[in-house]
């Protein structure tokens, strides 16, 4: 009998707040800047320069304490985390241990059924950035830019409730939202400003122990987050029905080859020799500080969701991908003031981000704001123009050529809704086809629908489009009965 195994993984996520200065420093946070240009001498540790604590990251990390339900540590202390790495020139890294400053919390997220799974967040910890070591164009040699040193990130620890790639991507995906809502992190994963560390292990099936885990450290996108867990538990179920033991290692993952391979064995907290900066005091919230860091929470995803299903009738999918960012959420519910929410709804979800995807644009880029997109959909919404002429009108305000209204008068797109034009119209039509009239009549009523369409589309063509589609059907249906 073949042996069932159950995964078991823990995500570490490491994301890059979005202060203007580093954590200990006034150094710039600036992403893209020249190597070691932003190094200052704090990072470095040089003697004689002291760390002092930016306070807006304790800010964020209250809101991230908050919009999980978390317990907040309103007294944290900062540790020295010992080890050497050619990246980090202080040999210790300013992190937070046995007191961080949030605690206990849950995030939800949804399974491929359908199902809500609750994940627990053990702690989320403030702590400063390493260096880079660079590789590529060094030619046997490795370049060390500082300009990293520094960076404040938090780091958010998962319990091991994880129990599928797919599952540690929703939660990934989750806590990528999160932050992205709250403004704490841009999430742009290219930069390097939202990193996943994955701990998976195997175990029997039923067991309750938990197998020894591999570390894969510094995933940089979803999709190499979810093949380099499922290669990881292919090795290890290989390993341990082929007579070989696992061992707890820190893995990495090559996405050229497609592998994990093992980069150094993997330290336990003891080994790093915490203790307590002796530069820093520890972190105390106040009742103030709280409130008004809680007072900056914007409405949050799942709330956001639920109003689009509950006040706007939207179906519960599509609330779910119009609330996926705050952008597109933001961009949705401005342009359907005062329009039908389902319309614009199709309209953002369908015409808008399959240009902005094809043109490799975010919807904050989007040349047609919200606005505009707004007062086109109201000109579908009083009949000035059919949805086949809004995506003329659409694609000429996407490139520039002003409003909607503008647009719709220089071209003449204005709907003919005038009964009487409409019903010469579809005289003409019924008249130049005449034996398809016959073969209509003479058809089984379940057919007639179909070849409806053929009418239909000659009127629409005779009128350049412009005619009512509805009074189109209508008429025809009236003639042709």
């Amino acid at each position: 009998m073949t042996m069932q195994w159950e995964t078991v993984i823990g995500l570490e996520i490491h994301a890059q707040l979005a202060t203007k200065t580093k954590i200990f420093s006034g150094a710039s946070t600036a992403f893209g800047s020249e190597p070691n240009t932003q190094a200052c001498l704090v990072s470095l540790g040089m003697p004689g320069v002291l760390p002092v604590f930016n306070r807006e990251a304790a800010k964020m990390a209250v809101k991230f304490s908050s919009a999980i339900g978390a317990e907040l540590g309103r007294r944290s202390v900062f540790a020295r985390k010992n080890y050497f790495y050619p990246d980090l020139p202080k040999g210790y890294q300013i992190s937070q241990f046995e007191l961080p400053i949030v605690g206990m919390g849950k995030v939800e997220i949804v399974q491929e059924n359908g199902d809500v799974k609750v994940v627990g967040v053990t702690r989320a910890h403030l702590e400063e950035d390493a260096g880079k070591s660079l590789h590529e164009n060094f030619h046997g040699m490795t370049g060390i830019d500082l300009n990293r040193a520094g960076i404040p990130l938090l780091e958010i620890v998962s319990e091991p409730d994880i129990r599928s790639a797919k599952e540690a991507v929703a939660y990934a995906r989750k806590i990528h939202q999160i932050v992205r809502y709250l403004g704490i992190c841009d999430g742009n994963m290219q930069e390097g400003s939202f990193r996943c560390d994955a701990n998976v292990s195997v175990r029997p099936m039923g067991q309750e122990k938990l197998g020894t885990r591999a570390e894969l450290k510094n995933i940089n996108s979803f999709r190499f987050l979810e093949r380099a867990i499922n290669i990881e538990v292919d090795r290890q179920i290989d390993l341990i029905e082929s007579g070989g033991e696992v061992v707890q290692e820190t893995r990495l993952y090559d996405s050229v080859k497609d592998e994990t391979r093992s980069m150094r064995s993997k330290e336990e907290a003891n080994d790093y020799r915490y203790f307590p900066d002796p530069d820093l005091l520890p972190v105390e919230l106040d009742d103030d500080f709280i409130a008004d860091a809680v007072a900056e929470i914007p409405e949050l995803p799942d709330a956001r969701c639920k109003r689009f299903v509950d006040e706007l009738g939207l179906s519960l999918q599509d609330a779910g991908v119009l609330t996926s960012s705050r952008e597109m959420a933001d961009y949705f519910e401005t342009a359907s003031v005062g329009n039908d929410a389902k319309i614009a709804a199709n309209w953002v979800m369908g015409e808008v981000s399959a240009v902005l995807n094809k043109q490799g644009l975010d919807i904050a880029d989007c040349p047609v704001s919200a606005e505009m997109l707004g007062g086109m959909l109201k000109r579908i919404g009083d009949n000035t123009i059919s949805g086949k002429i809004a995506k003329d009108v659409f694609e000429a305000m996407w490139n520039g050529e002003g409003s909607a209204d503008e647009i719709i008068e220089a071209r003449g797109l204005k709907q003919i809704t005038d009964s009487g034009a409409i019903e010469a119209i579809v005289d003409e039509v019924l008249a130049a086809n005449g034996k398809q009239v016959e073969n209509y009549r003479n058809a089984d009523p379940d057919k007639q629908p179909k070849m409806l369409g053929f009418f239909v589309g000659q009127v629409m063509k005779a009128s350049q489009g412009k005619a009512n589609p509805q009074q189109v059907n209508a008429l025809l249906k009236e003639r042709l009965g």
